[in-house]
């Protein structure tokens, strides 16, 4: 089990605040929109180049929180995370309305523009979606959805949990990286395939209700009422510019989500135990990283190892674990991110750690036979 640090005292505002860095970006993007120019791509410089910055500096936090922590001690926490929909909404459709009736803009500082805010919806929206989808409340399970249907990948929420948590590191993920698998084959890969397996995941859970894939308790039909909702919303208040900068968003906001999806598990498998048949998922079947100031933008999101080791646990309370316990990535998310964006740089920076990976976690399993259809993704399937 990780060693416990130093308890941390949840139960003040001060606790939390140091995660509440998300919302500086807010103020960066309408500055680029009144300013244009160099403003329009303020938000990810400050998302990438300042948070990589400030790692640099502020070095690692190993600090492990008191997991007997109560609900009502993190309720900072937790109302960080809930209130990012509304500021994200406004950051949209306040964007998209302010763009097309206004024209001190150019075209190309409006494209900056909602990339930056692609950005900020993919690196912050989608994060916090998925530490609020993962939680039994109702109410931030809506809120979850929300965010996910503001940037059209509503499906995510079906995928992640009944995919993703069950059969990462094997085969029947998508969203594992494969041994030596670039970033650019990897999204497509995944844009075609995670849908398809979402829908499935839902129809078999139907199946056993004796319902059908089409019975309105599927939750697809509520993710397409929404996803529609916010396209209509964009063209009400934009027009047919409004329609494609919502898509454009979006788009930017999916490659973020889905480079940090490879970031998390590239070339981690897990063992095969005969007939489609797999271990237990494990700290050392996710990437873990203990950078400090990434780990406040991203909610702790590195302590990825944690999260699939406990997947219910709240993002203050994830725990931190050592190299002899989960692998770990030189960088923080931000760098590592600019680094799969050039996949021979990627290679060499991470292959090296994957094969000191293998052979810490699975010295028994030595030849090129044996680890050949790990890094091929040949092994059998496990069950849906």
């Amino acid at each position: 089990m990780p060693n416990k640090g130093d308890e941390l005292r949840f139960g003040k505002l001060k606790a939390a605040l140091p995660f509440a860095v998300s919302i500086g970006i807010v103020p960066l993007l309408w500055l680029g929109a009144v300013f244009g120019g160099l403003f329009s791509i303020l938000p990810p410089l400050y998302a990438w180049y300042v948070f990589a910055a400030l790692d640099a500096a502020l070095g690692l936090n190993q600090n492990n929180a008191d997991l007997r922590t109560s609900e009502k001690d993190l309720i900072w926490h937790r109302l960080i995370v809930m209130m990012w929909f509304p500021l994200q909404a406004l950051n949209i459709f306040g964007l998209i309305y302010f763009v097309t009736h206004t024209n001190h803009l150019s075209g190309s500082e409006i494209l900056a523009l909602f990339f930056s805010l692609g950005i900020a919806t993919g690196t912050v929206g989608i994060t916090y979606a998925h530490e609020l989808m993962h939680q039994r409340n109702q109410t931030e399970r809506w809120l979850g959805d929300l965010l996910l249907a503001s940037v059209l990948y509503s499906h995510f929420r079906s995928e992640h949990l009944l995919v993703h948590h069950k059969h990462v590191a094997t085969p029947r993920d998508s969203v594992t990286a494969l041994y030596n698998e670039g970033f650019y084959r990897y999204f497509i890969r995944v844009l075609c395939e995670c849908p398809h397996s979402s829908w499935q995941a839902e129809a078999k859970l139907l199946a056993r209700k004796s319902r059908s894939a089409w019975h309105p308790s599927n939750p697809f039909f509520l993710y397409w009422i929404l996803q529609l909702c916010m396209l209509i919303l964009a063209c009400l208040l934009g027009g047919a510019l409004g329609f494609f900068l919502f898509i454009f968003q979006s788009f930017v906001a999916i490659w973020q989500l889905e480079v940090t999806n490879y970031i998390e598990h590239y070339g981690l498998t897990r063992r095969h135990m005969g007939n489609g048949k797999y271990e237990h998922v494990k700290p050392h079947h996710s990437w873990n990283a203990a950078h400090k100031a990434t780990n406040w933008l991203l909610i702790n999101l590195q302590r990825h190892s944690d999260h699939h080791y406990k997947p219910s646990r709240r993002f203050p309370l994830l725990q931190n674990y050592d190299e002899n316990e989960a692998p770990q990535l030189p960088y923080g998310y931000t760098l590592m991110a600019m680094a799969a964006m050039v996949p021979p740089i990627w290679r060499r920076m991470m292959n090296k750690r994957v094969k000191a990976w293998r052979k810490n976690f699975y010295p028994d399993i030595k030849t090129f036979e044996e680890w050949e259809p790990y890094k091929k993704g040949t092994n059998p399937l496990p069950p849906l």
